[in-house]
């Protein structure tokens, strides 16, 4: 009989809830990285207040992890033309599993909720209209990928919005995120990623988090 193993993880809206923690909370500044751009403006991609909430997953499946992702991603951009920045700001994961059962596993993934933190508004004339953190937003989009078999290290971005201007970020609160089918247990080290519209990119790294 061929075992066939599927990777699933999906990323949903979730109230605050009391879970049991497999890690420490890491507040504030987590990591950051800069790099000069093209056209000469350092652009800087930070992570904030990262924390992978493991808990014991619901279908008490021995090859499932089951977590909760909450964190900030930030980013700044300096020099001549940083006003005028346009690109993505990217929040994903590498995923690293020491063994797979079966020919492959695949990886689904819905976007999680998020929300824009501190986003800037633009100005009227001299007048500056400050700052916009929105309610939780619920995009739709889905993606499939083919993870391959195991052992391996994999990287999805599980999602993206575009940005513009000096500065902005985005903000996940309590996402929902699951994985099927990995034996001997899942490492997540999760990054943010800036890429501006001219192809320009800057990627940074957490610890990983390990969801035994």
């Amino acid at each position: 009989m061929k075992a066939i193993s599927r990777v699933l993880i999906a990323m949903v809206a979730a109230v605050a809830s009391l879970f049991v923690s497999t890690g420490t909370s890491h507040a504030g500044l987590d990591n950051e990285l800069s790099l000069v751009d093209g056209q000469d403006r350092t652009l800087t991609i930070q992570q904030w207040d990262t924390f992978l909430n493991g808990v014991f997953p619901l279908d008490r499946n021995r090859l499932t992890r089951e977590w909760f992702h909450s964190g900030r991603a930030k980013y700044i951009v300096a020099g001549e033309g940083a006003d005028d920045f346009e690109g993505t700001l990217e929040l994903g994961y590498q995923i690293g599993f020491p063994w797979s059962l079966g020919v492959g596993i695949n990886f689904n993934y819905t976007t999680p909720n998020i929300l824009f933190d501190q986003a800037p508004l633009p100005a009227v004339g001299d007048f500056s209209a400050g700052f916009i953190t929105t309610p939780n937003l619920f995009p739709g989009v889905s993606i499939n990928a083919d993870l391959g078999n195991g052992p391996g290290i994999t990287e999805v971005a599980t999602f993206s919005v575009d940005v513009e201007g000096a500065n902005g970020g985005v903000a996940v609160s309590n996402a929902h995120g699951t994985v099927t089918g990995a034996a001997g247990g899942v490492l997540l080290r999760p990054f943010a990623r800036l890429i501006s519209s001219a192809g320009d990119s800057v990627t940074t790294y957490g610890e990983p988090w390990n969801m035994n």
